[in-house]
């Protein structure tokens, strides 16, 4: 009798282990389906990632710098300009 109820169990411990596997196989293809849906919806929204938009931050951080040393410059040569003159 032993022989029988162990066999039993490994055959329900096999389908517990089938189901469990089949279980997570779902599980990752709704993860997928829902993150392929998730894209294409914010790809209609025309979303920009966080990549391109830290991407374009830092450009513009560095294009005011330059605006700013530019400026200085221009203060400083219309200053040396106004004191040539007066």
């Amino acid at each position: 009798m032993t022989t029988g109820t162990n066999r039993i169990l490994d055959e329900f411990a096999r389908l517990m282990t089938d189901a469990a596997g089949a279980a997570q196989n779902v599980r990752k293809e709704a993860e997928t389906a829902v993150h392929a849906q998730m894209e294409r919806f914010l790809n209609s929204l025309d979303v920009v990632k966080r990549e391109e938009f830290e991407a374009v931050r830092e450009m513009a951080i560095k294009a005011r710098d330059e605006n700013d040393a530019l400026k200085a410059r221009l203060d400083a040569l219309e200053a040396k300009l106004a004191s040539q003159q007066g």
